[in-house]
């Protein structure tokens, strides 16, 4: 079922789901304000201008009844975030697809800390698009190549066609020159209460084709090609080969590192998608322009939005 409320100033309402049975809540603004205490004022303001609804897109009121495990919309104010200061170039645009090259330090979807900063709504407010909508993922840290659907007709074809993998990547990394295998191949799990994916014995779900195309010093330039996609694989694998991506936080040790410092981008560049168009049938293909120093000049998140 569509959200009830559109999309606005490109950001999707927020759905909230009354909580299960026995509720103790006599009304939904009593839940609201209980669930929300900080912003129970603002709450009170949306509520009384008619901005929360259910899901039939009727005005939640003062008296409304709690219905478990009902849903209720509305528009959140988004938090205060520091603004990530570098360009989201296009690459491609037609009627289907918009295609763009990632900076470091965007997230590609709104996220906890993460709301206006995100590229799904920056390109709405910058195309005047609200229909837009990622295809596919890639995570804050890691830039390069980030395919949107520009309607809702295609987006289920182009979305499915990433599930399945039918999707052609290559990927960029730069990290200490070592001994690598050609094929690493492991089983990767990821569970919420670790920021960190980890290798455990088992049947292998995660794969990953490496090779070195350059050295600089003791650095080299890697060429990464996944057949799967478990959350934070490449950067799993190169770590438990003993050669960790630089400017990576997260593994092998965490560092606390500050959202707005931008000095040491993680060195890992989605470089190309290929695929078969779902809807044409004609190949596809996309590389980004960015490079990773040492290998190229820093057109990655140390460079400035222009």
């Amino acid at each position: 079922m569509p959200a009830p409320l559109p999309v606005r100033d490109g950001l999707n309402p927020t759905r909230i789901r009354m909580p299960d049975p026995p509720a103790s809540y006599p009304t939904v603004v009593a839940y609201l304000k209980a669930r929300f205490p900080d912003d129970a004022d603002a709450l009170a303001a949306k509520i009384d201008a008619g901005e929360v609804v259910d899901a039939r897109g009727t005005p939640i009121t003062a008296t409304t009844p709690l219905v478990p495990r009902a849903d209720v919309w509305l528009h959140r104010d988004p938090p205060a975030e520091p603004e990530v200061p570098f360009a989201l170039p296009v690459l491609h645009a037609d009627r289907d697809l918009v295609v763009v090259d990632k900076p470091h330090f965007l997230a590609t979807t709104p996220r906890g800390r993460f709301v206006v900063q995100s590229a799904v709504v920056r390109l709405r407010r910058e195309l005047g698009n609200d229909e837009l909508s990622p295809a596919h993922r890639l995570d804050r840290l890691t830039a390069g190549v980030l395919v949107f659907t520009a309607r809702p007709d295609v987006r289920r074809a182009y979305q499915e066609m990433f599930a399945a993998r039918a999707v052609t990547k290559v990927y960029e990394a730069v990290a200490p020159v070592g001994d690598v295998p050609s094929l690493m191949r492991s089983r990767i799990v990821k569970t919420r209460e670790s920021l960190q994916a980890r290798e455990v014995p088992g049947e292998v779900n995660a794969e990953t084709r490496v090779e070195i195309i350059d050295t600089a010093g003791d650095l080299a330039l890697y060429r990464l090609r996944p057949t799967t996609g478990k959350t934070h694989q490449l950067r799993v694998h190169l770590a438990s080969a003993g050669i960790p991506i630089v400017g990576d936080s997260l593994y092998p040790v965490p560092r606390e590192v500050a959202v707005d410092d931008y000095r040491d981008p993680l060195r890992l560049l989605a470089r190309s998608i290929a695929f078969d168009d779902p809807i044409t049938g004609a190949p596809r293909r996309f590389e980004s322009a960015r490079t990773l120093p040492p290998f190229g000049p820093p057109t990655d998140g140390r460079s400035p939005r222009g």
